[in-house]
């Protein structure tokens, strides 16, 4: 383990003084602390993540630090420090398109996060209450039931709005003036300043950041609800019910006309005041049960208003698990069914929010055949595959004989739904090989939360 020699907040001179005058750190001594890197260390460390620009990986941060720390925070300290340009990536998105990511180098992911935990105490606290993104004791869930209330209140209707590419045309001027409105420190605000205008590396290019946060940062989760907090208070001035979790944003109103109205004057104040773009073909008025909120959805049962989960969010899923059971994997079913787990573990945790279990059954069904499917190509010949039927109780002659046992590679897919098959590897065979029902996980999940 390498010890790393971090600065302390002042010479022993100033800690002296400071300590006669009962005087709290500034913001910048107290952004720099020792506590305060080294919290933020283990928390980039923890988080792993690739190489920014520079090629560093997080496992070298630390022993890099060691020994060049002194300069890196000569140089901070004397106002000359300059971030690397953060290393462009583009992944897809799950309903078409690219969203573009920076990762910044570590060292600056370092420091970033240092900010952040600074920062988020001096801000949170005067942030909106219906504001759950990013934020100490709040989560997702909790936005998804307060539009539920909402809902069930009368309101009826949505406005989803959809900020078109936040993190990518956010003012900087604009957002340095709501930064400012609570740090006063010149030098944390230029440090601040420095990482917006860091600047971007694509395919070896530099290119300058004149707009726009880095999705991906550390910090860009905070500055994204200090510029829209502003928002907030607009529509709590306006008596608008709502939700927002980061840039997504959900108003609820009690009537189409209602609707409409709201939609186009926060359009208007989005882009005028705030000066960021909205996405006119995205965003709509509509019947809350034809929108989703953050991977859920409601709907109307007994005069209750129920969650579910959404369409989109389950396509997105089976993105995945189509991964793990493809056919074409050749790996062994212990290893598949392990990476499954895994990931329907994590999935069913997030959406055991949902009140039906319909959609969890669908899921199992699928995945189950899906499953059968890839079970059926690693038997590969059709003397294992009679012997492995036999094995499991059942007639595979009889099988050929009602046409559902076909030996075909391209009708795999097809014999996957065959009764024979369907019976030889029901619910209770993938229990035994350690396959996770998401049905089932859902009901323990719901088990534990009521």
């Amino acid at each position: 383990m390498h010890t790393v020699s971090l600065p302390e907040e002042r010479s022993d001179q100033t800690a002296h003084h400071r300590t006669e005058n009962h005087r709290e750190p500034s913001l910048w001594e107290a952004l720099f602390s020792k506590e305060n890197l080294l919290a933020a260390l283990k928390r980039v460390e923890a988080n792993r993540g690739a190489p920014g620009s520079d090629g560093m990986t997080t496992e070298e941060l630390r022993p890099w630090i060691a020994r060049n720390w002194p300069k890196v925070w000569a140089e901070l300290d004397a106002g000359t420090y300059k971030p690397d340009p953060v290393r462009r990536v583009t992944i897809p998105k799950p309903n078409g398109g690219e969203r573009m990511l920076g990762v910044p180098g570590v060292l600056d992911r370092l420091i970033q996060q240092a900010i952040a935990q600074i920062l988020g105490p001096v801000f949170d606290p005067h942030f909106s209450g219906a504001s759950f993104g990013f934020r100490p004791g709040r989560s997702a869930h909790q936005a998804v039931r307060v539009g539920r209330r909402a809902i069930q209140d009368g309101n009826r209707w949505a406005v989803d709005l959809d900020l078109d590419k936040f993190f990518d045309r956010v003012n900087h001027d604009a957002l340095m003036a709501r930064v400012a409105r609570r740090v006063k420190d010149r030098k944390v605000l230029k440090l601040v300043r420095r990482y917006l205008e860091a600047g971007v590396m694509a395919e070896g290019v530099v290119v300058a950041s004149e707009e726009g946060t880095p999705q991906g940062s550390p910090l860009s989760p905070l500055l994204s609800n200090i510029m829209l907090d502003d928002l907030d208070r607009e529509l709590f001035k306006r008596g608008h019910r709502f939700v927002r979790y980061a840039d997504d944003v959900m108003i609820f109103v009690g009537s189409k006309r209602a609707a409409e109205r709201t939609l186009a004057s926060v359009t208007g104040f989005i882009e005028k005041t705030l000066k960021l773009k909205v996405n006119k073909e995205k965003s709509k008025a509509c019947p809350v049960w034809w929108t989703s909120l953050l991977g859920f959805g409601y709907y109307l049962a007994k005069g209750q208003v129920k969650i579910r989960v959404d369409q989109k969010a389950i396509k997105r899923m089976k993105v995945t698990v189509r991964r793990y059971t493809s056919r074409t994997w050749g790996v062994s079913m212990d290893h598949r069914l392990d990476k499954l787990n895994r990931f329907a573990v994590g999935w069913v945790a997030y959406f055991s929010l949902a009140d039906s279990h319909r959609a969890f059954e669908g899921i199992d069904q699928w995945t189950r055949r899906r499953l059968r499917q890839a079970q059926m190509v690693q038997w590969k010949t059709y003397e294992r595959k009679r012997h492995m039927l036999r094995k499991l109780g059942y007639d595979p002659d009889r099988a050929v004989e009602r046409g559902e046992f076909v030996i075909s590679r391209k009708r795999y897919w097809r014999q996957s739904r065959s009764h024979s098959v369907s019976i030889a590897m029901d619910g209770a065979y993938w229990a035994s090989t350690g396959y996770k029902s998401f049905k089932d996980s859902w009901s323990r999940s719901r088990f534990r939360t009521t």
